[in-house]
């Protein structure tokens, strides 16, 4: 038996590799995340997702060529950061939605993903203000899987409503997008008008949207 056969099947050396590669990974994962770190902090200054990846290298005092070992572009990078900060935002409205009617929990994930995704009202993350809304526009493709966490969420709810008899026909996950849609997308387009579309009104397109008028009454 060659050398080489008989090292393949020996324990320690298995365990040899396994603990070089998770050393080779936890390195990467210190270093991505200064990058996202260095961005966070270049963002709140900035009050814009409009910086440089040369801004983001300097902040993060690592190189050029270690961002591009792990991010193809400025876009990924924030493609990154804008789904690490959708979880968390949808973690804390799971949290403050947990328990009640499921309308009335509806109704406050609308109106807090309303306040997330307008520019200058609760949130000043030019993330959803900014970057999410040029995501909608020029990469439709990758919308499904940075808004996944939320659209889990508000598909959740809509279901507990057509368990209660309350829901229109349809695909409840398709209402449910649609309401998604309809609470970010609108909060985004509302800003430097004279009359803003509100949360409020948003909710109440959303309300009789997916559910039968006579069952409101």
């Amino acid at each position: 038996m060659k050398v080489d056969e008989w090292a393949g099947d020996t324990v320690w050396r298995d365990r040899a590799i396994e603990r070089s590669t998770r050393n080779a990974r936890e390195r990467a994962a210190k270093r991505v995340q200064q990058f996202l770190d260095a961005a966070r902090d270049v963002i709140a200054a900035k009050a814009s997702t409009e910086f440089t990846v040369q801004e983001v290298v300097d902040q993060s005092k690592q190189s050029v060529r270690s961002f591009y070992q792990y991010f193809d572009s400025k876009h990924e990078l924030l493609l990154v950061l804008f789904e690490e900060e959708m979880g968390i935002a949808v973690a804390r409205i799971r949290e403050a939605t947990a328990d009640g009617d499921p309308l009335e929990r509806l109704e406050q994930v609308v109106l807090m993903l309303y306040d997330l995704c307008a520019p200058g009202r609760v949130s000043e993350q030019p993330l959803f203000a900014e970057f999410a809304q040029r995501l909608l526009v020029d990469h439709p493709e990758e919308v499904v899987a940075a808004y996944a966490p939320a659209t889990e969420y508000v598909a959740e709810i809509v279901a507990e409503i057509g368990e209660a008899g309350l829901l229109r026909k349809g695909r409840p996950r398709r209402l449910a997008a649609i309401v998604l849609q309809t609470a970010t997308v609108t909060a985004g387009r509302s800003t430097g008008v004279h009359q803003p579309i509100t949360g409020e009104e948003v909710w109440q397109f959303c309300l009789h949207a997916i559910v039968p008028d006579h069952k409101l009454s």
